[in-house]
């Protein structure tokens, strides 16, 4: 008889490699206690885990015992156990869950989290969900589900801790006990008039070192950092890193305060465009879900246009080959250094356009510093070409002669410079037109490069060697 170990041995290891195969191997262990009706083990070894790790446990299981699993836990711990899951998977258990213990279950999610999977359900679902909550629920639920996908409010919660400025801190302090099962942090405190209107922040650590009758006004910050509702949640994200913020307080148009940004949600923003970045520079279409879950029809259709396209691009360059014909049969040796000075060129270029589309994206340099940063790039683009021009040259002359290594040496200079050019340029350009610096991307900067590369090195050679 094969002898399992006991579930309550294994142990997540986040820090390693393998966590994933861990999941796997955990998930084939709670199917087979679910099968037997143990239960009470599983439930015991649930209790001693994180939710982040239970939700990679989840995602493991089989439909059905991924229902059985979530139902063994708390209704409070379902609910922030299903924030880790991905949007793909939290659909799925939501069309498969009774629209009761639906209902029972996005009453108990976080206000931010319950709305986002809101706007993820099918319009039936939705439809069915919205009667059954009450209505101060019901109405925040499509408050924050009404803003565009790409704005402040479409990431912010309406979990939040509020004060009246007239209260003395220990009034306070008990008014935030009072609010703490509900607020998403009372770290901040938000400090509102009777119209809602924000004038004021203050941490708890300022109101437990205060004494206990003085008042939330004589200590409250009468100017917090603020973003609005509909600015982009780009926005949000860097005020919360540039100020070092727990939370952020978000406006509406009137100044009334409608919701917090969690330092969290911020990062998951942080994430989401460095990835969106990250596909913009291999001019790959951003995907709305995981590479694991995407199709092959989806995953084409991401990446054909662009590839398509930049070959169409890349005719250019064969026809500057063939217009130099001439010159190429008269000086074989000239095709030995083609691939590596057009490759000097594209390099030099995506080395360009990587800084500058950081430095962009991060605030470090604006577009008003073209100018100045222009000119620093001719001579490090200079420097480069040199350096690099003197080592080709010694491999020219052992290949062709003095002739090819001159005619290299000075194609190498004039590449260099001409790539590296176009890579700062780009990423100006983009921010200029309203168009995200990110799409100046490498094998953009590439195609663009290898096509004045050729035309750059053949013209010189034509030019030296028919002298």
């Amino acid at each position: 008889m094969t002898q399992h170990a006991p579930l309550s041995d294994i142990r997540f290891d986040p820090e390693s490699e393998g966590a994933g195969f861990d999941a796997a191997f955990i998930a084939i262990e709670v199917a087979r206690l679910l099968h037997e009706g143990q239960t009470d083990a599983i439930r015991e070894f649930l209790e001693s885990q994180e939710l982040a790790d239970i939700a990679a446990l989840i995602d493991e299981l089989n439909d059905g015992d991924d229902l059985d699993v979530l139902r063994l836990l708390p209704l409070h711990d379902q609910a922030e156990m299903l924030g880790y899951l991905r949007p793909r998977a939290q659909v799925d258990l939501a069309t498969r869950i009774p629209r009761r213990e639906l209902v029972a279950l996005m009453t108990a999610m976080s206000h931010d989290e319950r709305a986002d999977l809101f706007k993820q359900l099918d319009e039936e679902a939705q439809e069915a969900i919205l009667p059954a909550l009450s209505k101060a629920e019901r109405e925040d639920l499509r408050r924050l589900a009404a803003y565009e996908e790409w704005t402040v409010g479409s990431v912010m919660t309406s979990d939040y801790a509020v004060l009246k400025p007239e209260m003395t801190t220990s009034q306070a302090i008990e008014a935030l006990r009072a609010q703490a099962i509900e607020a998403e942090t009372i770290y901040y405190a938000y400090i509102i008039d009777e119209a809602r209107a924000l004038i004021g922040v203050v941490s708890l650590r300022d109101l437990l070192t205060a004494r206990p009758r003085q008042q939330v006004a004589e200590i409250m910050d009468t100017e917090p950092v603020w973003v609005r509702a509909d600015d982009e949640q780009e926005e949000a994200a860097r005020l919360v890193a540039r100020y070092d913020l727990l939370a952020l307080p978000v406006l509406d148009n009137s100044d009334r305060l409608v919701g917090i940004v969690t330092a969290d949600d911020a990062m998951d923003v942080t994430e989401e465009e460095v990835t969106e970045d990250f596909y913009k520079s291999s001019i790959v279409q951003p995907l709305e879900m995981s590479v694991a879950d995407a199709s092959i029809a989806l995953l084409y259709r991401a990446r054909i246009f662009w590839l398509v396209l930049l070959v169409f691009g890349n005719i250019f360059s064969g026809a500057g080959i063939a217009y130099f014909e001439d010159t190429i049969a008269a000086h074989l040796s000239l095709l030995f250094f083609l691939p590596l000075l057009i490759a000097s060129g594209g390099n030099a270029g995506t080395q360009s356009a990587t800084l500058m589309v950081r430095a962009l994206a991060t605030g470090d340099v604006r577009p008003a510093d073209f100018g100045r940063l222009l000119s620093r790039e001719v001579l490090i683009a200079l420097a480069l070409g040199l350096t690099m021009a003197l080592a080709v040259s010694l491999i020219g002359v052992w290949r062709g002669g003095p002739e090819i290594a001159l005619v290299v040496a000075l194609a190498m200079v004039t590449i260099v410079l001409m790539g590296a050019l176009i890579g700062m340029c780009l990423p100006f350009i983009f921010a200029k037109i309203d168009r995200d610096p990110a799409a100046a991307s490498g094998p953009l900067v590439t195609s663009i490069a290898d096509v004045l590369g050729v035309i750059i090195y053949f013209t010189i050679a034509a030019r030296l060697l028919e002298l």
